[in-house]
């Protein structure tokens, strides 16, 4: 039973996240609104996750609960240099094959490792417990559909043609069910490694909640949109305070 959710939780999150993407192939201004929109409820949504559910559940498993705050730490550097190297990349891509190739090829394999690690974090989340793997797999998909867009969009820039853009993020996306499938058989049979996996996820969930999405909310600030992003916000704290609280 745990597997099964484990693999329809990755399938569906990988699927809206494609669906986001596919949003923008199709009309940009409609994929542009609704990802300012999940922005604000994502950052409320991974920062509650993180604090309120994973940490939690990672001291509470852990025989020694201050060893996992180094997982932590770890989670939020994988990221950091996740992300040196991309945008890296990015700043330094141009119109030329030669100069789009490394950027592109860089965004899907970082990409497929960061689906991967969702997949990974998904499955020690139910084997926790069913609830935490729930909104552990709605933070993913909050986040993922705004990340998809972005992917989509910086590969269109890089002059990839859309039906290979839909095929390689295709095979990304499926790196989450991989990561999902391993992460069960691995952490199943090695449960004393749990916490430590929940202690990272958390650690990933606080990176790109404070590096990727606030900055995001500050960025397209504007005083008709202020209040909606900042009742967004807080109603992502408060569904998963709610979820933790009748858990």
């Amino acid at each position: 039973m745990t597997l099964t959710l484990i693999l329809l939780a990755t399938l569906i999150s990988s699927a809206l996240g494609l669906i986001g993407g596919l949003l923008l192939l199709a009309k940009k201004g409609l994929s542009e609104s609704v990802s300012l929109s999940l922005v604000s409820f994502a950052a409320g949504t991974l920062l509650a996750t993180a604090f309120l559910d994973l940490l939690p559940e990672s001291i509470e498993l852990s025989q020694n609960p201050e060893s996992v705050l180094p997982f932590v730490l770890t989670g939020v550097m994988i990221f950091f240099f996740i992300e040196r190297y991309l945008l890296w990349f990015h700043h330094h891509h141009g119109k030329s094959d030669e100069e789009t190739a490394p950027s592109t090829s860089l965004i899907l394999i970082g990409d497929t490792f960061h689906n991967f690690l969702d997949g990974v974090l998904v499955a020690g989340s139910f084997l926790v417990n069913p609830v935490l793997g729930l909104t552990t797999s709605a933070a993913i998909v909050l986040h993922e559909i705004p990340q998809e867009i972005s992917d989509f969009t910086v590969l269109l820039y890089g002059g990839m043609k859309k039906w290979r853009i839909v095929l390689y993020n295709l095979i990304s996306a499926l790196a989450s069910v991989l990561g999902g499938l391993m992460g069960y058989f691995f952490l199943s049979s090695l449960t004393s490694l749990i916490p430590y996996s929940l202690a990272l996820g958390a650690g990933m969930f606080i990176y790109i909640s404070c590096s990727d999405l606030i900055p995001e909310v500050h960025k397209s600030f504007r005083q008709k949109s202020a209040l909606i992003q900042t009742l967004l916000f807080l109603g992502g704290v408060i569904l998963i305070w709610v979820a933790k609280v009748y858990e």
